[in-house]
């Protein structure tokens, strides 16, 4: 009789303890389940990319699982990024902060992509193109290690390079290629259109500033913009339609 009893509590009690278990499994994850992800700072990924990165596993939608998982460290060891740090704003709310890689420019080099940053030290490789980071022609080189300066001939041409990059930052402009041939005459494209600059860096910044109005007029007609001089006989610079 006593041992019936024992077995009747002991089960009311199992009862109880899953019921109570139930019950705070169900509220944490009706109160923590993230339902709003705000994404900063990120070009190479999207948005959806970075969620995955950080929201993996079977509770990477838990907003309590994640405070602990990212508690006083960021996530490292992503390509392209430094950091990337999870702020949990509420239960259900949580801002990712994205601190990409300085990339100036990339090269192509047997079927990948390339990226350097300023001083022309190779970041990383990858066979995807990033929006915003142009691609630079005529550098000559024979092999490239990442973490090691892209070993051109010439290394000030990446003073060069920061310097027309921060001039198309600042007038607006993406260039999706820029050349550079052997005399160092620079050669910008824009979609369609191929714009001629000319090796005169003093007058470099005048020519980009002129150049968002130019390439407004052209529209998405194909051709050369001559800017390497200005005309003074027509008073301005000749477009070239192809």
């Amino acid at each position: 009789m006593f041992k019936g009893k024992r077995v009747w509590w002991a089960a009311v009690g199992a009862g109880l303890l899953l019921t109570v278990a139930l019950g705070v499994a169900g509220y944490v994850k009706n109160t923590y389940t993230i339902r709003t992800v705000y994404v900063e700072g990120n070009v190479h990924y999207t948005e959806e990319e970075i969620k995955s990165i950080v929201m993996d596993g079977l509770l990477g939608d838990n907003s309590l699982y994640l405070s602990l998982k990212y508690k006083n460290r960021g996530i490292e060891g992503v390509p392209f990024v430094d950091v990337m740090d999870v702020d949990i704003l509420s239960p259900d709310t949580v801002k990712i902060i994205v601190y990409e890689k300085t990339l100036t420019g990339c090269v192509r080099y047997l079927d990948s992509y390339i990226y350097f940053d300023r001083d022309g030290y190779v970041v990383e490789s990858s066979s995807v193109r990033t929006v915003g980071v142009p691609q630079i022609m005529g550098l000559q080189f024979d092999h490239i290690v990442k973490g090691e300066i892209l070993p051109v001939k010439d290394s000030e041409i990446f003073n060069s390079i920061l310097n027309i990059t921060r001039l198309l930052q600042k007038y607006s402009l993406t260039a999706e290629r820029i050349y550079f041939n052997g005399s160092g005459e620079i050669t910008m494209y824009f979609g369609e259109v191929r714009v001629a600059l000319g090796n005169d860096p003093a007058t470099l910044e005048d020519k980009l500033t002129l150049l968002p109005k130019f390439l407004t007029e052209i529209g998405d007609k194909k051709g050369t913009l001559q800017m390497q001089a200005y005309d003074e006989d027509s008073g301005k610079y000749t477009f070239k339609p192809e």
